[in-house]
């Protein structure tokens, strides 16, 4: 079994927590706590069979279930097998009980589950796999598998680098690096990161909306969104004085005072305040003041070692800027000015604050692990002979007899139409398959001739052998364009190990 606990998205907005592999007294209690560390506001339902793994009495047992159960705030409970009904008296009232998993599944058929997170655990022999699949919403065969193990791992990593008064802000925006915006902010959430980032609003509310409480700071608030950053509490970049004005004017009209966070342009020249604003920065703020929750800049070149000068140049201009802002407003506030580079380059410049973001989903030193593996598997192979070509255009042409495989993603999944023609590789097995042709909007060709391969099979996109890094660098391009174009219909799982 290769993942002891995975989460899953599931039919009617359900999301499914598969730990089908035992059933044990102790694992039930793992099993519980990773169901409470994803607060997605929904109704928490455990489908249970019988406990094989135990000693003591069986009374004794199923009575410690019920505690847990009850403990936990679980709000339905289902049991199956023989043995756990037969104590169901000791059960929550409304609990179901089932003496099989076929009549499970048969009720299942018959029953609507909606906005709920379910818990399936079971013994191996209760076959509990076909409950999942039945409650499991339909993907195609691509699957992006996310390591929350991993992704706690870097976070730590990053944590152990920094003073312990520094904080973190951990950015989540482009669906957190194409991983799923709500399902790691809710993980980021429980190892207790001090901020969320987000680029705009509408990420920000689905935080919201999926029991994410912990501060957000939105990169590119618009006026049309002005009424969703109150309602949800997000707090907006500011990164122009008319940009200020205008927050101030709908603030001041609804009677309300939110934080607001100063964007300081000390090199990107993307967004922010020169530091020849300061001063009407400050005035501006006198008339209708809101309350600054931090200042912070963005350093051009962080990772760039030829680039440090103009690196501590930036960090000059930031400082001056925000200690002035601070004399003058005689308010005080989070400064920071670091990303996932900089922390590990420019450790006296921690500060109060750093934005943590592409190094939490592995992309940076050797000693991360990257967080996620994009598979996908054969749906066909062909034998052709030499002479013939492949895919539009006729682009692959055969200069051999050859097996050519069918794989179930395209570059509408997020594989790039620049890995077309012998670019890309995939990995099947331990060897790698070259992709002849153009890649398809759903399909892409592989050369399978030199490889061990079946219908069916599995296929590496990447993983840690053959990374989105290599893939990026065999197309001249960085890995968060790869993460982030990887679509929203190709199916996310996230496990621990």
């Amino acid at each position: 079994i290769p993942h002891r606990l995975a989460l899953k998205q599931g039919i009617n907005s359900c999301y499914l927590v598969d730990d089908t592999y035992n059933n044990d007294l102790a694992g039930l209690g793992i099993a519980l706590d990773f169901l409470n560390q994803q607060p997605l506001g929904k109704e928490k339902v455990l489908i249970l069979s019988d406990i094989q793994q135990s000693s003591g009495s069986i009374a004794s047992l199923y009575q410690l279930v019920s505690e847990r159960i009850r403990s936990y705030g679980i709000d339905r409970f289902i049991g199956v097998g023989d043995e756990i009904a037969r104590y169901q008296q000791v059960f929550p009232t409304g609990s179901h009980f089932f003496k099989s998993t076929g009549e499970l599944l048969n009720w299942l058929g018959k029953n609507h589950f909606e906005n709920q997170v379910i818990l399936v655990k079971g013994a191996r022999e209760f076959a509990f796999e076909h409950v999942v699949q039945s409650l499991l919403k339909k993907h195609h065969g691509t699957v992006l598998e996310i390591s929350l193990d991993a992704l706690a791992g870097n976070l730590n990593y990053y944590k152990q680098q920094l003073p312990g008064n520094t904080k973190i802000m951990a950015m989540v925006k482009a669906f957190a690096y194409g991983s799923g915006t709500h399902e790691i902010g809710n993980l980021l959430q429980y190892h207790g990161v001090d901020y969320l980032g987000v680029a705009y609003a509408d990420e920000g509310v689905d935080l919201r909306n999926h029991g994410i409480h912990t501060p957000i700071m939105v990169m590119n608030a618009s006026p049309d969104n002005f009424e969703q950053l109150v309602e949800f509490q997000l707090e907006p970049e500011i990164y122009s004085l008319d940009m200020l004005s205008l927050y101030q004017d709908f603030c001041r009209s609804r009677g309300v005072n939110t934080n607001i966070h100063i964007k300081i342009d000390t090199g990107m020249h993307r967004l922010g305040l020169d530091d020849s604003e300061i001063e009407d920065l400050a005035k501006q703020l006198s008339v209708y003041p809101l309350p600054i929750a931090s200042v912070f800049s963005h350093l051009a070149a962080a990772d760039d070692p030829d680039q440090r000068e103009f690196s501590e140049q930036q960090y000059q201009r930031f400082n001056r800027s925000a200690l002035r802002l601070e004399e003058l407003t005689g308010q005080t506030f989070f400064k920071h000015i670091l990303n996932s580079a900089g922390i590990l380059h420019f450790p006296q410049f921690h500060l109060d604050m750093v934005r943590l973001g592409i190094g939490l989903y592995g992309i940076g030193p050797d000693k991360l692990r990257s967080i996620s593996s994009l598979m996908t598997t054969i749906s066909q192979i062909k034998e052709l002979k030499a002479g013939e070509t492949i895919g539009y255009d006729r682009r692959g042409q055969l200069t051999r007899n050859s097996k050519i495989a069918t794989i179930a993603i395209g570059y509408a999944d997020g594989f790039d139409r620049r890995f077309g023609n012998g670019v890309g590789k995939v990995l099947i097995g331990d060897q790698l398959a070259p992709v002849i042709g153009n890649v398809c909007m759903d399909m892409t060709m592989v050369d399978v001739t030199d490889c061990q391969a079946r219908v069916g099979d599995q296929v590496i996109i990447f993983n840690h052998q053959l990374t989105v890094q290599d893939l990026a660098d065999s197309i001249g391009t960085i890995p968060y364009e790869l993460l982030t174009r990887i679509s929203e219909r190709v199916k996310r799982v996230y496990y621990l190990e």
